[in-house]
Order: structure tokens, then C-alpha cells, then sequence
């Protein structure tokens, strides 16, 4: 990337973290959760599924386990098919069970709280383990890149990458570490009620009007 490109995209970028601190101060997850291993399971289940379904399963599914001991003790059979309403459930309730047994024996029942130890539990990487980070323990470490992130990153021409991960290091330098903590939620949260990933006219949204060259780009969410 040329140096003026560069600094295109870091001014832009100052213009959409500005929006996001405005609108959304307190960065905070729509999942629902009592302890944090269970916020640490509603992650794990998010992936490629939205809040809203993963809290209506959790709110029943949450009543019967709520701590790494509860889950790491689940019937894998039963617990497979408990969370069988969302996508990947085989996947996802094979990472949950494993995540739990792995926090009970290493951790001593506690949620890590570094990047390096969450990414070792199964079903954690780079955007889990940030979301996780900075609900829980409110430490921002790294911007969580996920399909709303991606999303706008490519819409406000902010990145060439298509890895989620490469997406988050290619944000992470265009944004001072001090603002990390509004950019995932600031961007789920526009994402999700201002600015949804259908086609639409979206010229008069907040950020469309900070840069009006992304009313015409529509790239894939995935």
C-alpha cells in the first residue's frame, strides 16, 4: 500500500471512530450470559449465527448450565442435541464440552484472560478471544473482526484482506489502540439497526455521508 493510501484510510477511518464513539459509548455484547464462562459459550455459538437466536437458545440452555464444571460434565449426545437450533451445533457443542474440561484442568475453572491461553481452548480464535477479552475483563488488546466488521472494513475501502484475522491487523493499524474497544460493537451495532448487509439505499446513514463511495459497494458478507 502506497503511503497515500495510507493516510486516506487512517483519516477515514478517524471519521467512522468518531461517529462510533459518539453513538456507541460504552461498548457492550447483546449476549445474554449470568457468568463468564457462559458469555464465553454464547461467542462460540454466535459464529455465523445471530445474537438473537443464540439468546433465545441460551435462555433456557443457561438454566441448566452456568459453570465450566456444568458444561465440561455435559452428556456430549444430549448436549449436541440441546444447541441442535443453530448452525454447526455438532462443532460448537464439541468445542463447548472441550473448552470447559480444558478451563477445569488448566485454569482452575476460570475464563483466561490472555489472548495466548484463550486461543489455546478449542473453538477460540483471534475474534472470540477479543470479544471475550474486552467483555469480561475489559482489556482491548485487538479488534474483533467478524462479518459486521468485515463488512464495513471493505465498505469503507479500509482493507485489501479477506481473513478475518489479517482484516483485524490491517484496522488495528489504522486506529489508536486507546479506540479499539468501539470498533467491534460500534460496528455490530450499526450493522445490525442502521445498516444491514442487504442492498438498500443507505446515502443519508451517518457513515455513508462521512464517505459516499460505499453506497455502491456491497461486498459479501462472508
Amino acid at each position: 500500500m502506497t503511503p497515500a493510501k495510507q493516510k486516506e484510510r487512517t483519516a477515514r477511518a478517524k471519521k467512522i471512530l468518531a461517529y462510533l464513539r459518539r453513538a456507541y459509548p460504552k461498548p457492550e455484547s447483546e449476549l445474554k450470559h449470568r457468568t463468564p464462562f457462559q458469555f464465553l459459550v454464547a461467542v462460540i455459538l454466535s459464529a455465523q449465527c445471530t445474537d438473537k437466536a443464540v439468546n433465545r437458545l441460551t435462555a433456557t440452555l443457561f438454566k441448566k448450565y452456568k459453570t465450566p464444571k456444568d458444561f465440561a460434565k455435559a452428556n456430549p449426545a444430549a448436549f449436541t442435541k440441546e444447541i441442535s437450533s443453530i448452525p454447526f451445533f455438532r462443532n460448537k457443542a464439541k468445542a463447548i464440552i472441550g473448552a470447559a474440561k480444558m478451563i477445569e484442568e488448566r485454569f482452575g475453572g476460570k475464563v483466561p484472560k490472555t489472548e495466548a491461553e484463550l486461543v489455546e481452548l478449542p473453538g477460540v480464535g483471534y475474534k472470540t478471544a477479543h470479544v471475550v477479552l474486552g467483555e469480561l475483563h475489559d482489556t482491548w488488546e485487538g479488534i474483533a473482526t467478524d462479518t459486521h466488521v468485515k463488512r464495513f472494513a471493505k465498505r469503507f475501502d479500509l482493507t485489501d484482506q479477506n481473513d478475518l484475522t489479517k482484516i483485524s491487523k490491517d484496522l488495528e493499524a489504522l486506529i489508536p489502540k486507546k479506540d479499539w474497544k468501539y470498533v467491534n460493537n460500534g460496528l455490530v451495532l450499526y450493522g445490525r439497526y442502521v445498516c444491514p448487509a442487504r442492498p438498500h439505499d443507505c446515502a443519508a446513514h451517518p457513515l455513508t455521508k462521512l464517505w459516499p463511495p460505499a453506497a455502491m459497494k456491497w461486498p459479501k458478507a462472508k
